[in-house]
């Protein structure tokens, strides 16, 4: 009786199967090897599609010995490691030895399993994944108006049509699914990406898998990432040139001549992919060399345009790659991680033109996610254009510019830093500014009355918690762009003033203000502001309750006169405040009994 080992391949695809059942394999022994059912139960056990697909066609197999077919599993149970190695092919040598150890012939559909068990003198026989030209099932769901399709066991099927920002759930089936038919969908999704170019997958992880199927991006979820099986499939109905968005002239310039740092913002689903395409095309056209980042790879772009993606699970090495091939422009969809924003960056400076997509709910939003990733000063030089899309059209645009210049609202030459200006790009409007102020970095909005912002509007946060440090019932007085007054009760004017006037000194130049103490003329401890309180306990968390009245306003806890934490009361009229937190630790350490703890209602 002539011997056959199978593979891993052969079985997830079913031509084994095929191979009995039109009687090319009869009258033979099918020797399985431990290590394949080994894997394939820990691709299950993970909740990958490729294991629930092998072990249902063994179970199939084993129904073949009532005619004649013996099937038995041989060789030794591979360890945690060699399964872990699957990828690096130490699954498929365990699998030849076993062919070597029975003198049986290699079935595989694995080209390079073939080629290497010829090279060591074993009997092959590869056969090709058979490329099927089946319909897809879920494709019955989609018309001209369905954007994505939603499907989830014991729901009926659900689909989104219309067009961004203009669309509506509805059902588009009576039947209620079952985890056998999503089951059989993605079986059909697996062994079309395996056969056909136009099909990837992009991300395999247990209980998530995400497949690009021509213009359709498949993602499959189920427990334990997701508390029931779920497909979802997306599909562009827009597919739009520059021109089709109607910008004006001067900005169809911008795109063409001098902007090489493009952030497109926006809420998902308004349409910024479709844009990035287009604008990925326009470049092209232009006779650009473009290449896209993605992750999934589902832009609609011309073919003359190469879509990468994590090389090696990483963005920073497809980086390495790309600056390799030194393209004009690329397109970065999907600006999340830190790691991206950081070789968004690297790219930029490197003289490589950029067009990224950023989630946000306006455009300024968009440039706040750089602020921490990259230094303030090198975000014009990263960012020169925002354009934020809304309903599938650009609502409105903003260009940067990096200047050294006194702030809107600041008077006095002496407090000039730099400034990034964000201007609206058709009126040329100054909207918002971006600066260093004291330690932080800040973004102010400008109107026509630029003075009611700048340092007005920073003073009665940062000045009086800097102040009310050193005195709780801290008063303080704005009297010009670069002077205020700060009053105190008169003990605690020497802590403020420091040794020689080092601490006031300190404080005017990290605010960059000139500063007045004065006493109170009337010092009260009256218990108006010292407000009373209960304290207790509950697990991990220090309970102030300083009751119900009191809810929903601000509070700021000091011990033994000294700044702890602002915080809101909640409804019930208590502050929660962590054991582990810096405050926490600060109360359980200072704090030896309850009156050596202030409240003050802001």
């Amino acid at each position: 009786m002539p011997k056959i080992v199978v593979d891993t391949s052969i079985i997830i695809n079913g031509q084994i199967i095929k191979q009995i059942e039109s009687g090319q394999i009869k009258d033979s022994e099918i020797i399985i090897p431990i290590a394949v059912l080994d894997e394939l139960q820990s691709q299950a056990s993970q909740k990958r599609e490729q294991g629930f697909v092998g072990l249902v066609e063994i179970k199939k197999l084993k129904e073949f010995e009532k005619e004649g077919i013996s099937i038995r599993f041989d060789g030794v149970r591979p360890s945690l490691d060699e399964i872990r190695l699957a990828d690096r092919g130490r699954i498929d040598a365990i699998i030849k030895d076993v062919a070597k150890q029975n003198n049986a012939i290699l079935y595989t559909s694995d080209n390079v399993q073939a080629l290497v068990a010829q090279a060591e003198g074993i009997e092959v026989n590869y056969i090709k994944p058979e490329i099927k030209q089946t319909t897809l099932d879920f494709l019955r769901f989609f018309d001209s108006e369905t954007m994505s399709v939603h499907l989830k066991v014991g729901r009926k099927p659900m689909a989104k049509r219309g067009g961004p920002g203009v669309f509506k759930l509805v059902e588009i089936d009576n039947m209620i699914l079952t985890s056998d038919y999503l089951h059989n969908i993605t079986t059909q999704i697996l062994e079309v990406s395996k056969t056909k170019d136009s099909s990837n997958v992009e991300i395999s992880k247990p209980g998530a898998l995400v497949i690009q199927y021509q213009d359709y991006r498949i993602a499959i979820t189920r427990p334990p990432f997701s508390e029931a099986y779920e497909i979802t499939i997306v599909h562009p109905i827009v597919k739009m040139t520059i021109e089709q968005y109607n910008s004006s002239e001067k900005l169809m310039k911008r795109f063409a001549e001098s902007a090489e740092g493009i952030l497109i913002a926006g809420p998902p689903g308004s349409g910024k992919s479709t844009l990035a395409s287009s604008l990925a095309n326009f470049y092209h056209k232009l006779g650009k060399i473009v290449k896209t980042f993605e992750s999934p790879r589902d832009l609609q772009v011309d073919e003359g345009i190469t879509q990468y993606t994590r090389l090696d699970g990483s963005f920073e090495n497809s980086a390495e790659i790309l600056l390799l091939v030194r393209p004009d422009y690329t397109i970065f969809d999907e600006v999340r991680r830190y790691e991206d924003f950081r070789v968004f960056a690297d790219l930029r400076l490197t003289g490589v033109g950029m067009v990224g997509v950023v989630h946000a709910n306006s455009p300024i939003d968009a440039i706040q996610r750089f602020i921490g990733k990259i230094e303030l000063g090198m975000i014009p030089s990263v960012i020169d254009t925002v354009v934020f899309v809304k309903d599938g059209k650009i609502a409105k645009t903003y260009n940067l510019d990096l200047k050294v210049k006194v702030p809107s609202g600041m008077v006095e030459l002496d407090l000039a830093r730099p400034v990034i200006e964000i201007r609206d790009f058709e009126s040329n409007s100054l909207e918002y500014e971006i600066y260093t102020f004291g330690e932080e970095n800040v973004i102010i909005p400008v109107s026509k009355k630029a003075g009611s912002f700048g340092i007005e509007r920073l003073a009665e946060e940062k000045i009086k918690e800097t102040f009310r440090r050193f005195d709780p019932q801290a008063e303080v007085e704005i009297l010009s762009g670069n002077s205020v007054k700060v009053t105190v009760n008169k003990q605690n004017i020497p802590s403020i003033i420091g040794r020689g006037g080092v601490t006031i000194n300190e404080l005017e130049k990290m605010l960059q203000v000139h500063i007045d103490v004065v006493p109170k003329e009337f010092e009260s401890q009256s218990s108006d502001y010292n407000i009373p309180f209960e304290l207790s306990e509950s697990g991990s968390s220090l309970i102030l309750d300083v009751g119900r009245q009191n809810g929903g306003t601000h509070a700021e806890v000091f011990v033994n006169d000294k700044f702890v934490i602002s915080s809101r009361i909640d409804r019930k009229g208590k502050i929660n405040i962590s054991k582990r937190s810096d405050a926490g630790k600060k109360l359980v350490k200072s704090a030896f009994s309850k009156n050596d703890i202030q409240i003050f209602i802001k």
